[in-house]
């Protein structure tokens, strides 16, 4: 249905050849093939490909301004020389940055790995005490920040962090700026210094929803045999690929797949978030996208919500188109009216995107197989993997060549998938995941504990990880996410219930911007409800209701209208007994700022029970248990 981009399999077709006849066999092997190191990364490509652009990003009057890989490298080369001549870092030293998303910020994480020194990443919407926390922790002795007012924040942590010494602001001037700092560098250059495998790379400290963040060790082998491992699923991210980035690269997911993998291979990158996303897609005309189910959740619903009020005729003919894309899904054959359709509707959805959309790589949720099969059948494919921080991150990944709907993929290239139902119920099919690899983490940051906790080898010997992730492996290997183990929780009547998977086919609806599913121990669920406001005021303006969003919300009518959507939605999928009994309604979002979700989009759900304990109590008020 869309035009796919050529692939040129000459240089690398034995490689990958090896790597489809690897991958989904579930055998772990120690292997780090080449490039083994982020250093080499940046360089081959620097050396390949020096007039290719590598990141563009957005200027005040939303225009893109693109560096190549000629000057990327340049930049990194003062960078480095210039820290090196601070004198106070040597290998295994820790580099940190609280900034989002930049060219510069690309430049000090390469930099750093050419000293040998380890990148440490912090997110800019943060709290302060979390920044002070993580620089202490990891005993960094440079931060770069990326602005006056963050670097004042800073400043305060120093009398109590001795190992902090500088402090250079990225978009500033002055001697404490990060130019300043390349500027000493042009002066004095040294050639970098090739990573050993086992040498510490990053310490990606994970948001959690209890306690401190715990930092996680990942090696330059750990990325690289990552990273190797997804391109070589994915042939056409090539030196003409070009991501638009969305993700933070503070977190391992964008931070390999995105940053890592596209300048492996000489390609681009574009920077925007997601305010921006609708208009920087056609200026920047992406291949791929890294991102979240959570994103295409909201653009099928917007897609949806466009073609009902638009109505008509090009309503009907966007209904005919799904049914003849749902007919040729089932059948596996097309017809002439598919395609006059596709001509007439699906492809100026696909216009939206840019019109080189290739594939959208998902992970940190599944995607609701609802969506998952619209964008299949309009030509823009999701596919969906599965990992964690504590695996660099990729364990599982679907492909263009191997995928099945519903699924997180296969196991990656030397990587097995152990399915451990010691603790589940006697003739379960579900059990918790263990991933053994290359991709393995050393371990937690001083927390030998925590470490011990997660950590596990096989018979030779192989690291692996228990994710508390539960799934099933089907008989091609085919890995399917059941629920999580620590989120699982057990109704009164002894039912079990995972409610981030209701949660996520809960917002498919237009009506819902998000929702919390509880009832451990309890002899139903309940649900908070947060109205989409812009849905939910298109809808009062239709029925002309003249009223605020928060006067839509209290009122009884909307609420019982809303209620019937969701039960008959959740009917479809779920059992009586996992279908929420009570709801109530609020107008504040889960969002970063007031802490409900993690910086990948997840529910802190600890910290929302906190917050509407009372509320979700009222709710069980009467009930005998």
């Amino acid at each position: 249905m869309v035009n796919r981009i050529h692939i040129n399999f000459t240089e690398d077709g034995e490689k990958l050849k090896m790597s489809y006849e690897f991958y989904g066999k579930n055998e772990a092997r120690l292997q780090y093939d080449e490039p083994n190191n982020l250093v080499d990364f940046y360089r081959n490509s620097v050396q390949k490909y020096p007039d290719n652009l590598v990141i563009g990003e957005r200027d005040a009057n939303s225009v893109f301004h693109w560096t190549t890989y000629r000057e990327f490298g340049e930049r990194i080369d003062r960078l480095r020389a210039g820290i090196a001549q601070l004198g106070i870092i040597q290998p295994g030293d820790k580099i940190g940055i609280i900034m989002g998303n930049s060219l510069e910020w690309a430049i000090g994480a390469f930099a750093t790995f050419g000293l040998r020194a380890c990148w440490v990443p912090m997110y800019e919407k943060e709290l302060h005490h979390t920044w002070e926390y993580i620089i202490k922790d990891s005993g960094m002795k440079i931060v770069f920040v990326k602005n006056q007012e963050i670097y004042e924040i800073v400043k305060k942590f120093q009398s109590n962090i001795p190992t902090l010494q500088k402090i250079f602001i990225v978009k500033g001037e002055g001697e404490n700026s990060f130019s300043a700092l390349e500027e000493l560098g042009k002066a004095h250059p040294i050639d970098p210094i090739t990573p050993d495998i086992h040498d510490d790379a990053a310490i990606i400290y994970t948001s959690g929803t209890t306690g401190d963040p715990k930092g996680v060790i990942l090696t330059h082998g750990n990325f690289a045999a990552n990273s190797n491992a997804g391109s070589n699923l994915y042939p056409e991210i090539n030196n003409t690929a070009r991501a638009l980035s969305i993700l933070p690269w503070a977190h391992s997911y964008a931070m390999t797949a995105e940053l890592y993998t596209f300048v492996k291979v000489g390609a681009s990158i574009g920077i925007t978030d997601v305010d921006h996303l609708s208009e920087d897609l056609s200026k920047t005309n992406p291949t791929h996208l890294i991102c979240v189910p959570r994103l295409f959740n909201k653009i099928y619903q917007g897609i949806h919500k466009i073609m009902e009020e638009t109505g008509g005729i090009k309503y009907k003919l966007f209904l005919a188109a799904k049914k003849a894309a749902k007919q040729k899904r089932e059948t596996g054959k097309s017809s002439l009216k598919l395609k006059i359709l596709d001509k007439l509707v699906f492809s100026k959805v696909r216009a939206k995107f840019g019109n080189r959309l290739y594939a959208s790589l998902t992970a940190s949720a599944k995607t609701e197989l609802e969506v998952a099969n619209f964008f299949f059948d309009i030509g823009l494919p999701i596919y969906d993997c599965y990992g964690m921080t504590e695996t660099a991150p990729a364990i599982t990944m679907n492909c263009e060549r191997y995928h099945r709907l519903g699924s997180v993929g296969k196991p990656i290239e030397y990587v097995k998938v152990v399915i451990d139902k010691s603790m589940m119920p006697e003739g379960s099919e579900d059990g918790e995941i263990i991933a053994y690899g290359p991709n393995v983490m050393k371990g937690y940051l001083n927390k030998p504990e925590k470490t011990a906790e997660i950590m596990v080898k096989d018979e030779n010997g192989i690291p692996g990880v228990r994710t508390g992730d539960l799934g099933r492996l089907d008989e091609d290997n085919f890995l399917y996410i059941t629920g999580r183990i620590k989120n699982e929780y057990k109704l009164l009547n002894g039912k079990y219930v995972h409610p981030a998977e209701i949660e996520e086919f809960t917002k498919i609806l237009p009506w819902i911007a998000n929702i919390f599913i509880y009832g451990d121990g309890r002899p139903f669920n309940i649900a908070l409800i947060v109205p989409d406001s812009e849905y939910l005021q298109a809808y009062a303006k239709k029925q002309g209701i003249s009223k605020s969003f928060e006067e839509l919300v209290e009122d009884p009518k909307i609420q019982e209208l809303i209620k019937e959507k969701i039960t008959t939605h959740l009917r479809q999928k779920f059992g009586g007994y996992e279908i929420p009994k009570k709801f109530a309604f609020l107008t504040e979002d889960f969002t970063l700022e007031n802490k409900m979700l993690t910086q990948t989009m997840k529910l802190k759900r600890r910290t929302v029970l906190d917050r509407y304990k009372n509320l979700i109590e009222s709710l069980y008020q009467d009930v005998e248990y």
